[in-house]
């Protein structure tokens, strides 16, 4: 799962909160994602990255859900990270019900098919990712003249800061993604 040495416990092992968000992973989505499995080596990190992960992906926006999951694969595929670009591509083709679309964000996102306001969202994430001292106020108005409210461009930023932060995390310690990701929404 990952390429460093981690004294990953058995799930009968975690504290009661943890085996209870593991079981209800396997019954939403049938698996627990590898990434969840490698930060149970420390609690206090695994509920701050599940905590974070809720948040920002599940919570309260005006950007959908699809619209953040979005974000993380062309965060994911500027930054070349296997799992994020294999998890949450099949999110997005799921989600969309649009098999084309998730693998058209994974590989050439600038030629997806996707709305004026989206393409707009992605360029500023992409930017934020590739070149984030030359992403400011020019930027930030351009996604402000897409329809986007201050509010929503702070949720673009967290997201694409976010998986920022995961990509490498999972590049560096060489996580793998679930295998069960491969064949699913196509």
């Amino acid at each position: 799962m990952i390429g460093l040495d981690l004294p990953i416990p058995p799930r009968g092992r975690l504290e009661p909160d943890l085996r209870k968000y593991f079981d209800l992973c396997d019954e939403k989505i049938g698996f627990v994602p590898n990434v969840l499995a490698a930060y149970s080596f420390d609690a206090a990190k695994l509920r701050a990255f599940i905590a974070m992960y809720n948040d920002l992906m599940l919570g309260e926006s005006r950007l959908s859900k699809l619209e953040r999951e979005m974000i993380a694969v062309v965060v994911s595929s500027a930054n070349r990270c296997y799992y994020c670009l294999t998890a949450h591509g099949q999110a997005v083709r799921e989600m969309s019900g649009d098999p084309t679309l998730g693998e058209t964000l994974v590989m050439n996102w600038r030629v997806a098919q996707v709305t004026p306001r989206q393409r707009a969202m992605l360029e500023f994430a992409h930017r934020l990712t590739v070149d984030p001292a030359a992403t400011g106020a020019p930027e930030r108005r351009a996604l402000s003249r897409a329809g986007f409210s201050d509010r929503d461009i702070w949720d673009i930023c967290a997201v694409a800061a976010f998986f920022n932060m995961t990509n490498r995390l999972a590049t560096a310690t060489d996580m793998m993604p679930n295998e069960e990701y491969h064949a699913r929404s196509r």
